[in-house]
């Protein structure tokens, strides 16, 4: 069941959302405004699972173009939703917004539940008798700083909403970080991949704060999309907003299959921009580069193979570099394509007798390392693990393992099955000796 949680600004819809699905994903800020699209959190009550869609604060007469953008994110959760979340500040008290808000929710014909935040103290209580006159129903007084009455609001929630079971996971399903820099076009490029404005987009650098997930269909196949905030380098996240979204971002790499690390093709790939792909590769996510806005470009002026040498050169998981315009649409297709290869590789499952033949090639093609007059033997290998790919090869000996040999056979590896981009993960265990 999904439920919009919509309300004017600053009234705590963000901290409410955490304290319900006991999490941080949320970002929160004293400061109003900084929620501006509309994020989806779950969590579980009673045997049934919620959808919190946090949005917006939803100011009805600000007439900002950013403003109208995000009342246009609250409209579309509360569309998307079976119930609706009104949230209200009881020691602000009601105010015309508070009025305006929730005429356009009986408008929505959905069931509507007011929450009375900022409750902190059972002497609190009283103020929230004041939303009665917004005519939806008995205000439920919460405190999300404190988290009384979060379980009485779950409650209400669940009474509220239809009576249907949630549908599993599929366990097939893809998710796809779109991760980068501020303002390098991650959010045009995922409404380039819907092909409709899910997220806000702005020329204003830093305009997405949370991680958004977006379920997308290419081919048959399931999709998740994450945009993500843009991440900048330690020394210029200057507000604690960025500080926190920053992390937002690295908590959506790691729980990614897939990454793709979107660059402005103006400036080719940067230092940052490998670093960000190194964070995603660290994370356990396949991963590749997208140079964005390349119809910004001139062909003859821009060398596409000298940025792929020298990401060859500085990634050791070798990622492909790849071209795209979120603006005309080229190459948009071929990402998702792509992605959903990347993610099949990096789930992808090679026979051992398979494997031990690539493992007698390797040695043909060069010699083991010996130490002391003692050569190296590898005597088998087998694939233990998927996603990311995880390998055992057995040695006679792991101190004759060399890095630089280590380095060859994965490289080699990558070569034979087409991993480019995914991490691997090869272990040496050393073959026991029998005790007599």
């Amino acid at each position: 069941m999904k439920v919009a949680v919509v309300g004017y600004p600053n009234v705590g819809k963000s901290s409410l959302v955490n304290r319900l699905t006991q999490s941080r994903e949320a970002v929160v800020h004293e400061r109003p405004g900084i929620t501006r699209d509309r994020k989806e959190l779950h969590t579980e009550w009673n045997g049934r699972r919620l959808t919190l869609i946090d949005t917006g604060g939803m100011d009805l007469d600000d007439e900002d173009p950013m403003a109208a953008s995000i009342q246009d994110q609250a409209r579309a959760a509360l569309s998307d939703a079976e119930v609706a979340l009104l949230v209200v500040d009881a020691r602000a008290g009601l105010r015309p917004g508070d009025e305006e808000l929730a005429d356009l929710l009986r408008r929505s014909h959905k069931p509507v539940v007011v929450a009375a935040n900022k409750i902190d103290s059972p002497g609190d209580l009283p103020l929230a008798h004041e939303f009665h006159s917004l005519g939806l129903g008995d205000p439920q007084a919460v405190s999300a700083a404190q988290g009384l009455g979060t379980g009485d609001l779950l409650d209400r929630l669940v009474e509220a909403g239809p009576e249907e079971d949630d549908e599993e996971e599929d366990p097939d399903l893809v998710r796809l970080a779109v991760i980068g820099r501020p303002n390098v076009g991650k959010s045009s490029l995922v409404n380039a991949f819907l092909g409709r404005e899910r997220v806000i987009v702005s020329e204003v650098a830093g305009t997405t704060r949370d991680a958004i997930d977006t379920p997308i269909e290419v081919d048959g196949r399931r999709l998740i999309l994450v945009d993500t905030a843009g991440i900048r380098r330690a020394a210029k996240v200057s507000e604690s907003v960025e500080y926190y979204t920053t992390l937002r971002s690295q908590r959506a790499a790691e729980r990614a299959d897939v990454a793709l690390v979107v660059c402005d093709a103006n400036d080719g790939v940067t230092s940052q921009d490998l670093r960000i792909a190194d964070l995603a590769m660290r994370s356990g996510c396949a991963t590749a580069f997208v140079l964005n806005k390349w119809d910004t470009t001139s062909g003859d002026d821009f060398d596409l193979d000298h940025e792929r040498a020298r990401v060859q050169q500085k990634m050791r998981l070798r990622p492909k570099v790849l071209t795209a315009s979120a603006l005309t649409g080229r190459h948009v297709q071929r990402l998702l394509v792509e992605s959903l290869s990347l993610a099949d590789r990096y789930g992808h499952r090679i026979p051992t007798p398979e494997l031990n033949r690539f493992l007698a090639d390797v040695v043909a093609s060069r010699s083991t390392p010996a130490k002391q007059g003692h050569r190296l033997k590898m005597l088998y290998m087998a694939q233990i693990g998927t996603r990311p790919p995880r390998f055992s090869i057995q040695v006679n000996s792991r101190q004759r393992v060399t890095r630089d040999y280590a380095y060859f056979l994965e490289n080699r590896l990558r070569e034979r099955y087409g991993l480019d981009g995914i991490p691997l993960v090869i272990d040496f265990a050393e073959r026991k000796r029998r005790t007599r």
